[in-house]
């Protein structure tokens, strides 16, 4: 371990995430804050995202003991209608149902905190939906993959099946757009080095780790 190495605390339950953080071997907890996520009225969706990955990155640091907090929401939007994870199959159909052959938003919002400072981004990806048959979508529900996923489908997963292209950080609709968070940990005084063949957090002000 890098003497200056600080543990990174990732405030979502997400596993794609977690799977995207641990692909750089950084050093990292899971915490799962308790945040209301419910939309507010006259809260845009923008809004919202932005206001959720905030307050799960706040929620997280209290706990933190100084330890960098990273927190990331995700919506995806039709309109002015935010489609989050489905609650049963039946609401997944709905879903992927009001999505077929169109075009929707994807929203991932991404905020850091250290101590008191804090800073965060927003980026937007537009997915076109296929016009896929009844057959595929009866096929996709059966799979089980819909059940805990924003939109009712993981890009990542056989949910790219039923895209036909996107417009943007492909990153945004995964979850976490990894190529901010270099700038995101400078914001607040971090920065990532490479120790060996891992990425590591330390302090801005640290000397750069020695390779292994």
């Amino acid at each position: 371990m890098h003497p200056d190495e600080l543990s990174l605390v990732l405030a979502s339950s997400s596993p794609r995430r977690h799977e995207l953080l641990a692909r750089f071997g950084i050093e990292f907890t899971t915490v799962t804050p308790a945040v209301d996520e419910t939309r507010q009225a006259g809260e845009s969706p923008i809004v919202h995202v932005q206001r959720v990955a905030r307050d799960k990155a706040s929620a997280a640091a209290t706990t933190a003991l100084q330890l960098p907090v990273l927190a990331a929401d995700t919506s995806v939007v039709l309109g002015d209608e935010v489609l989050g994870k489905p609650t049963d199959l039946d609401d997944a159909e709905r879903m992927l149902r009001l999505l077929r052959g169109r075009t929707h938003s994807v929203l991932t919002a991404t905020a850091v905190q250290w101590g008191e400072r804090r800073a965060g981004h927003l980026e937007v990806a537009r997915v076109k939906f296929s016009s896929f048959s009844d057959e595929l979508l009866g096929w996709y529900l059966a799979t089980g993959e819909c059940r805990d996923k924003a939109g009712a489908y993981a890009i990542q997963g056989r949910g790219a099946l039923l895209v036909a292209r996107v417009e943007g950080n492909v990153q945004a609709v995964v979850g976490l757009p990894l190529a901010h968070l270099p700038a995101l940990f400078a914001a607040v005084g971090l920065r990532l080095a490479a120790h060996g063949d891992r990425l590591v957090i330390v302090a801005a002000d640290a000397p750069p780790a020695t390779a292994r």
